[in-house]
């Protein structure tokens, strides 16, 4: 329950639209990302971290952490409403993704004093971007098995090996990073460490990775060599297995403390009805065709179903009996939903769903088309939809694991 009053909130509210409805920018004149994971062009990446600056300093983004660490100390409900008001002006996507959605979170959470001094603050402003360094090409989401190595030496770690799909890896100031400290321990999850690396030393090279999209975002990064200083090691040597599962609950949304505003531009379920209107189907909308009115309705019941339940996990009250279902399943059925949502709209376009996007016969510049296939990496980053149903079946369910 929040201790402001409703007069307090509806004054908050209103402040955030009124700024929202007065800074939020016009569309570009070139193609911004749908998500954090698209950022593929210097363009796009100046133009979202201004935007990020700008809502920082407007007191819409970290409203909920500390004052210390460049936040505004106001209560969640708070950062909510700010972010429910950018959402209904459309504002873009927050740029700096891991670092206030992961990392700053992690540091706030598990971090010291000087940690968070020194990161949190420039995660929130944009000035620091952050990236993660958690697969690994021959290890896929086989987390445990990581094999990139780390090396005491004096002051030192000395990094090698390379890790992959580093989303803005080539943008970032610093890396999220799980490595191997000791290749001999009995627990290969005892031979794990944590580390806050920062991404320009010598030895860190970066290489793009091109998508179905023909858009780029992802990197792989390669350690040859690369010298961090000692105290980049967040916690103790060999407790990285540990500081690791937590970050998965901050990017699964199993655990709250993100900093807020948004990180994926998801489709308005309602705005497949506008294509329905104008898709055919034997030379009639397909919106007259009784199954496809059907699947509509069923869209729409989804959307509003992870709306009430995303409210849901916020009323502790309603969710004694199993506090983190409602997280840990939130992040499996958005990311199918948007999937099968963009699938479903390309169904109707008939032999159009072929064009995409800068070819003069596709719909709408083929959003939908462009959304279908970014749609992907939603379903795979932070736990495969496999693994996902995994945990729900074993944490959740109480399932056995075989």
């Amino acid at each position: 329950m929040s201790n402001a009053s409703e007069q307090e909130l509806k004054d908050y509210r209103a402040e955030a639209a009124a700024w929202f409805k007065e800074n939020t920018p016009t569309a570009p004149d070139f193609m911004l990302p749908l998500t954090f994971m698209e950022v593929g062009t210097d363009q796009q990446f100046n133009f979202l971290r201004d935007w990020q600056h700008k809502v920082w300093e407007a007191g819409y983004l970290g409203a909920a952490w500390p004052t210390a660490y460049g936040g505004q100390g106001l209560e969640q409900v708070f950062q909510n409403i700010a972010t429910d008001e950018m959402r209904k002006h459309n504002g873009p996507i927050m740029l700096n993704a891991i670092g206030i959605n992961w990392a700053g979170p992690l540091i706030l959470d598990m971090g010291s004093d000087e940690e968070k001094e020194r990161y949190v603050k420039r995660i929130l402003s944009a000035e620091d971007i952050w990236c993660q360094g958690f697969s690994e090409p021959e290890n896929g989401s086989d987390l445990g098995n990581a094999q990139l190595k780390a090396e005491r030496d004096g002051d030192e770690w000395v990094l090698n090996g390379s890790k992959i799909w580093t989303t803005q890896g080539n943008y970032a100031k610093y890396m999220i990073l799980l490595a191997r400290t000791n290749p001999n321990a009995e627990n290969k999850y005892k031979g794990l460490s944590f580390f806050l690396s920062p991404m320009d030393v010598p030895g860190i090279e970066t290489v793009p990775i091109k998508k179905l999209t023909g858009e780029f975002g992802f990197t792989q990064t390669f350690f040859t060599d690369a010298r961090i200083p000692a105290d980049c090691l967040m916690g103790e040597e060999g407790q990285g297995w540990l500081i690791a599962m937590r970050t998965l609950e901050y990017e699964r949304g199993a655990r709250g403390g993100q900093a807020g505003g948004y990180i994926v531009t998801m489709p308005d379920a309602a705005e497949i009805f506008g294509l329905a209107k104008e898709a055919q189907r034997g030379g009639k909308p397909a919106i007259e065709d009784p199954l496809i009115r059907d699947e509509l309705i069923k869209f729409l019941i989804e959307a509003r179903s992870m709306d009430l339940c995303h409210k849901r996990a916020r009323i502790n009250p309603l969710t004694q009996d199993k506090p983190m279902s409602l997280p840990l399943m939130s992040k499996l059925v958005s990311s199918e939903f948007y999937r099968e949502l963009n699938q479903f709209a390309l169904s109707m376009q008939g032999t159009k769903a072929a064009y995409y996007v800068g070819e003069p016969d596709a719909h709408n510049d083929g959003v939908w088309q462009r959304g279908y296939l970014n749609a992907f990496s939603a379903t795979i980053g932070g736990g495969t939809s496999q693994i996902q149903r995994n945990i729900i079946g074993e944490h959740v369910l109480d399932l056995p694991k075989s």
